[in-house]
């Protein structure tokens, strides 16, 4: 299994719609092949910052299975909008 981690800024005013999009989002990745689950939490420290945890069997079924797929560009066209900076996406294992 491995941890795909997100810290999402999201652009001031923004949060309340960005948490309605992710919603609607949620179903384009958790129909794809090697996806296990995800998460999206909201920090309570810093206004409009959340992180996105997601579970893949594989790097490559997030890299590849996700990222080249009809899916991906669902998500992409109502999420990525939002955020200021853009991400960094990063993938943990278990050690």
């Amino acid at each position: 299994m491995i941890l795909e981690v997100a810290i999402l800024n999201v652009k001031l005013g923004r949060a309340e719609k960005f948490e309605n999009d992710f919603q609607i989002a949620s179903q384009y990745i958790s129909s794809i092949d090697g996806y296990i689950k995800h998460s999206l939490k909201k920090c309570i420290e810093v206004d409009n910052q959340y992180i996105l945890l997601v579970q893949w069997v594989s790097v490559e079924a997030h890299e590849v299975g996700f990222r080249q797929s009809p899916q991906y560009q669902k998500w992409k066209t109502l999420l990525h909008n939002y955020y200021d900076p853009f991400p960094q996406v990063l993938h943990y294992e278990e050690i």
